[in-house]
């Protein structure tokens, strides 16, 4: 491997002594064999040379940039892992950063030998991830590193981090310190989720009351604030807590991300998830009264001066070709008893709410195409009818995105079963309050965006990932990088390297690595070295007198959470940390009863079940459960009852074992769990045990 020097390093070759002493060291300094780069994202190709190349105190770089991209890159490397610096006309430098012009967009060839380094790319981008890919190797391997050729390109153009900023408010320092980890590891798109009911974040010039008021409420936390109310409150109260970027700040975060080769793109909800518009502007609801209505009044037509206005002084700070507009979870309940929304669906031949909303996605989309931008949905913008150059981003599933591209659209995979990062990555047990859904680190690494069995005019028109940290149940600034890393760690995995480059071992290693690496520097990732892992109990099989047993319910579970049928609760497998994970089993607003008919009259000793608690998801444990007996499954006899051991109102995640211990003989057992009474909430079990 050849290392070659541009024209302004070659004026003279004298070598710095920390240069000279590299290559004198650059055979000795290791002779195990290389256990592999130890890269986040792992590369496309890697092939090891021999010798090996010894990182000097002080490493001098050259390029062949032009001047703004070489600003640019000078700018990082005087704040780099590496102790970068550029090489003055009169030295050697050892590290050469070339740009051809040729090749993949973000692609890059990293070649070190004992001499030094080469780093070539047709892009800036290219070279930067180079960088990236150097200071991995640097570091994995204490800055002696083999002797490599890697050449590496991104599998997706859209490699995404969604935070929301909204139900709890991140200062600008915060978003940098994210927009450092993103580039470090390779991802290039910056979803900034800035407005939505419980807070807007962005100062509009031209709508002041925005951040004097909808910006601010009396409570510090998104579960207070639900509970008092949702009430908001002015800048200047005692009680306000909260906060939005002003414009300033807006282009400084946006200018930090350029540098680093991140697209941010800013996120304004509409028409739903916008009570902190219509309670402070409440002329744009459908019922004209603050804190009324979720919705904008899409029949009126301030509502589109005002968004107008809006994505104007946005489009001003954020120079990104998309702007998304959200469209999602509207409720639409306002629009079909107001009178101007039925005016605009008679004039305009709408056939119902969802048509009206489409007519809104439609219009806003004109706007934004007339100034050179594109509209960017979450995948409830289909309903109604696709705008026509609409990009669409896929949460509910993988189905919304496949639509899309399967109709000509771009996408965007975000499904929640992958990519949500506010679901718990561990025992839920250990968090003081976040959803149930249970999304370990193997399962975001698991997933594909774009299979091939999706067919090449589907995966073509799917641009990549994105993980989404929605931060309801995420409080402070040291719990959203616990919720967000390691899992961004195998989103950019994800989006980055080819399917076949993958392996969950060798992943969880080198992640295990990045995490300690981000410790050291202050961040505060999950601790995956003492991750529990999936729920204990739901990896062995439970052997009892009642598994296989048939199994009669009163009254039948729901639909939607039957697990595997009317023998999920004795066949024999417990559910895992998640409630939808296809063995627990749900009912909504009810006492449930269980009847096991055991075959014949048994001795038994213990009869007991699992049930579960998350407030945040509605599932409440049972006020009581209790077990009876019967020989004939007619005439029953109670043995005992079993009383919740917390609070409806607890917080934290529960996984309670309610049983009876003593002597007793019986054919049928039952179990009757009492629902606590609180309208709206769900009774979860999984698994029935006699023994």
């Amino acid at each position: 491997m050849n290392i070659t020097r541009t024209k302004r390093t070659m004026k003279t070759i004298r070598l710095t002594v920390g240069c000279l002493l590299a290559a004198l060291l650059a055979g000795a300094c290791g002779h195990d064999a290389p256990s592999g780069p130890g890269i986040i994202p792992v590369p496309q190709s890697v092939e090891w040379g021999k010798g090996h190349f010894e990182m000097p105190d002080t490493l001098l770089y050259g390029d062949n940039l032009p001047a703004s991209e070489h600003d640019d890159l000078a700018a990082w490397c005087r704040t780099s892992p590496l102790p970068l610096r550029e090489a003055q006309s009169d030295e050697y430098a050892p590290l050469q950063l070339q740009r051809t012009g040729e090749g993949p967009a973000e692609g890059y060839r990293l070649e070190v030998s004992p001499a030094g380094v080469e780093i070539t790319a047709s892009d800036a981008a290219g070279l930067f991830y180079g960088l990236q890919s150097l200071c991995q190797l640097a570091e994995h391997y204490g800055g002696c590193i083999p002797a490599v050729r890697i050449d590496d390109a991104p599998r997706f153009g859209y490699r995404g981090y969604m935070l929301d900023v909204s139900r709890h408010f991140r200062d600008a320092e915060f978003v940098k310190s994210q927009l450092d980890l993103m580039a470090r590891y390779k991802l290039n798109r910056f979803h900034w989720h800035l407005t939505d009911g419980a807070g807007w974040r962005i100062e509009i010039r031209r709508y002041p009351e925005l951040t004097d008021f909808a910006a601010w409420r009396p409570e510090a936390t998104w579960s207070a604030w639900t509970a008092n109310g949702k009430r908001y409150c002015h800048r200047d109260d005692p009680a306000a807590q909260g906060g939005y970027y002003t414009q300033e700040e807006i282009r400084e975060v946006v200018e930090y991300a350029r540098q680093r080769h991140i697209t941010v793109i800013p996120e304004i909800e509409m028409p739903g998830h916008s009570e902190e518009v219509t309670s402070t502007y409440p002329g744009l609801s459908c019922s004209g009264r603050p804190y009324v209505d979720a919705d904008l009044c899409i029949g009126n037509e301030q509502t589109f001066a005002f968004v107008e206005g809006v994505l104007e002084e946005v489009m001003e700070l954020f120079p990104s070709e998309y702007i998304h507009i959200g469209g999602d979870e509207a409720t639409k309940r306002s629009w079909p008893d107001c009178p101007k929304s039925r005016e605009r669906m008679r004039r305009e031949g709408l056939a119902g709410v969802d048509e009206l909303q489409s007519y809104m996605i439609h219009r806003v989309e004109q706007f934004l195409n007339a100034r050179g931008r594109r509209l960017l949905g979450w995948d409830e913008i289909l309903q109604g009818g696709l705008a026509p150059n609409a990009t669409v981003m896929s949460w509910r599933g993988v189905s919304g995105g496949i639509e899309a591209a399967r109709a000509g659209h771009d996408a965007i995979m975000s499904p929640s079963d992958y990519c949500y990062l506010d679901y718990c990555q561990d025992d839920p047990r250990k968090m003081v309050e976040a959803p149930f859904a249970f999304l370990p680190l193997e399962r975001v690494y698991g997933y594909d965006p774009a299979p091939d069995s999706l067919g090449a005019e589907v995966t073509e028109r799917i641009l990549g990932v994105q993980g989404n940290l929605w931060c309801e149940h995420v409080p402070t600034a040291r719990d959203a990088e616990e919720h967000a890393w390691p899992r961004l760690l195998a989103v950019a995995e994800v989006g980055w390297s080819a399917p076949e480059r993958k392996d969950f071992a060798d992943f969880r290693t080198r992640a295990l690595e990045a995490v300690a690496w981000m410790q050291r520097r202050g961040h505060t990732p999950f601790d995956l070295e003492h991750e529990v892992g999936p729920r204990p109990e739901s990896l062995t099989p439970c052997r009892s007198l009642s598994t296989g047993c048939p199994v009669a319910y009163d009254p039948p579970c729901s639909e939607k959470y039957r697990a595997a049928g009317d023998g999920s609760l004795t066949d024999g497998l417990r559910g895992g940390w998640n409630y939808a994970d296809g063995r627990w089993q749900g009912w909504l607003d009810t006492d449930v009863a269980v009847t096991v008919d055991l075959g014949r009259v048994r001795p038994e000793k213990r009869l007991a079940a699992d049930f579960m608690q998350n407030y945040f998801a509605d599932i409440l444990l049972p006020e009581s459960v209790e077990f009876s007996v019967s020989d004939d499954g007619e005439e029953f006899r109670l043995l005992g009852s079993v009383a919740a051991p917390v609070a409806p109102d607890a917080l934290s995640g529960y996984y309670e074992t309610y049983a009876w211990e003593g002597d007793a003989s019986c054919r049928y057992v039952r179990l009757r769990a009492k629902h606590n009474g609180r309208p709206g909430k769900w009774i979860f079990t999984d698994e029935v045990v006699v023994e």
